[in-house]
């Protein structure tokens, strides 16, 4: 019969104690310490996939096809996982649509290239576009009829998506998760990127996508490929790319670029959840190099 040994209470970096056997479980303790740090990686590439996959290469561009019945499973999985940063399928389609028909002009409602700095410019960028996707996405005011139409809608998640008590009741839920869990002051730092997860996204993406990297194409716009290897982001920072190719599902042009959310739809493609048969293809020579 297995002996009960006494704990003993042991605190780390003066948060909570935490009961643990005399005879060690030292590595266990270890592994225990970063289980909200593996909370904000799931969070930050499930919400991430979602936004990359059905929100922009699905909702905004439809450079594939699915079932309605997987239409509907991933809108969940994508409200599930943006939860209190959900996206509103409609005004993140005619908002990026606006973006490629106006890319960095006067009417792109997220270019960075109309401001100087990364403090203030970034926020004052996300403001602007903040402002014009509540109006499209909430029919406060009618978008130019070659943006609008074939939107994944429901009327329960354009709620929740807008929702301040709902808002709070995610923050909460990731509130109280860390409260038993965080082990560390640093932890707490992660927080409050939950609550922003998909505005965190789109800051990243329009702002770094659009002033730092390198050019496979000369286009007339200020897009650029900032990683090689994107796994910050999906392959969304293969910006030039895309804007080339914008009905490509994979955004990689080169040998050595690696687009990671779409290598996963390649594997759903192969279990037959989407069909990219007929999808546009990327394709990148030297002499097309700027």
């Amino acid at each position: 019969m297995a002996t009960l040994l006494p704990r003993k209470r042991v605190p780390h970096n003066g948060t909570r104690g935490v009961d643990l056997p005399r005879d060690g479980a030292a590595a266990d303790w270890h592994d225990a310490r970063m289980v909200v740090v593996l909370l904000f990686v799931v969070h930050w590439q499930l919400s991430l996939f979602c936004q990359s996959f059905f929100l922009h290469r699905y909702g905004a561009h439809r450079q594939f096809t699915m079932s309605k019945g997987w239409e509907r499973f991933f809108n969940v999985l994508t409200a599930i996982s943006q939860n209190s940063s959900y996206l509103n399928p409609r005004g993140y389609a005619v908002l990026h649509r606006m973006h490629h028909a106006y890319s960095d002009t006067e009417k792109d409602p997220h270019s960075p290239t109309r401001y100087r700095g990364i403090v203030p410019g970034l926020f004052q960028m996300m403001y602007r576009t903040k402002r014009i996707y509540h109006r499209i996405a909430y029919f406060e005011e009618a978008p130019e009829a070659r943006f609008d139409g074939e939107f994944v809608q429901s009327r329960f998640f354009e709620w929740m998506g807008k929702s301040w008590p709902m808002r709070f009741v995610w923050g909460a839920a990731f509130a109280v998760f860390y409260y038993f869990f965080a082990t560390a002051t640093w932890q707490w730092v992660l927080l409050p990127g939950h609550w922003i997860m998909g505005a965190v996204h789109g800051a990243i993406v329009n702002w770094g996508g659009h002033r730092y990297g390198y050019r496979n194409f000369d286009i007339d716009d200020a897009s650029r490929n900032t990683l090689p290897v994107d796994f910050l982001t999906g392959g969304e920072l293969f910006q030039n790319n895309h804007h080339k190719y914008p009905m490509s599902p994979n955004f990689a042009a080169r040998w050595f670029e690696i687009d990671t959310t779409y290598q996963v739809m390649r594997l759903l493609h192969w279990l037959g959840v989407i069909d990219m048969s007929a999808s546009q293809k990327m394709r990148y020579t030297a002499a097309k190099a700027a």
